[in-house]
């Protein structure tokens, strides 16, 4: 009998559902003088109000570093990241500009977006 190779005939097929899960904290300030250092304006997390009107009593939500970023809205218009830091621990903002040309009561807004994402596969094979 003449030696015959077997061959394994298969098919696999993998379907992945990946929820992003995005979680969102808005926080709102007008600036006041007391704020504006030098050319720098810093913003304690106390005096921001979140996003049902009430103010601040901690710090900040804070980014997680692999699933999260920052927006900062000055006056209405949206700000580089280079341009202000987030503390840590979330108890202040400093925005790193011309603080004298961001005018009082200018609304600032900061948007912390994070991430908890889920994924599930389902592989079905079939020979």
């Amino acid at each position: 009998m003449a030696t015959t190779l077997f061959k394994l005939v298969m098919n696999a097929v993998t379907t992945t559902i990946t929820d992003t899960n995005p979680e969102v904290e808005k926080y709102f300030y007008k600036l006041r003088n007391n704020e504006v250092v030098g050319s720098t304006i810093v913003i304690p997390a106390v005096q921001f109000t979140d996003d049902a009107g009430n103010t601040m009593t901690g710090n900040l939500v804070t980014t997680d570093p692999d699933n999260g970023y920052y927006l900062l809205f000055v006056n209405g218009a949206l700000q580089q990241s280079s341009l202000f830091t987030v503390s840590t621990n979330g108890s202040q903002v400093e925005i790193l500009t011309q603080a004298s040309t961001v005018p009082i009561s200018a609304p600032i807004t900061l948007v912390v977006n994070n991430f908890a994402p889920s994924s599930t596969s389902t592989t079905t094979v079939t020979t």
